[in-house]
């Protein structure tokens, strides 16, 4: 199978939950980014934390601002 090609847009068309609608308008709202660039990144952002959690046994550790550390666990 060749690979896609990179370097063109690929159009979607999703049907958003209403949770799902408020958190991208709250993230454009406080970044000012276009629905489209909060989608990208949320699906990049996505993707980095399954494979976080894929080479961290199930759960990402987290360093709070005051240093203490806080492991989450997704599912």
């Amino acid at each position: 199978m060749a690979e896609p090609d990179r370097s063109t847009l690929t159009k979607i068309t999703v049907n958003l939950a209403p949770r799902a609608v408020d958190a991208l308008t709250s993230a454009c709202a406080r970044t000012r980014d276009t629905k489209t660039d909060t989608i990208n990144r949320a699906l990049v952002a996505y993707h980095l934390v399954l494979d976080l959690i894929d080479h961290g046994d199930g759960s990402l550790t987290l360093r709070n601002t005051d240093g203490s550390l806080e492991r989450v666990h997704l599912i």
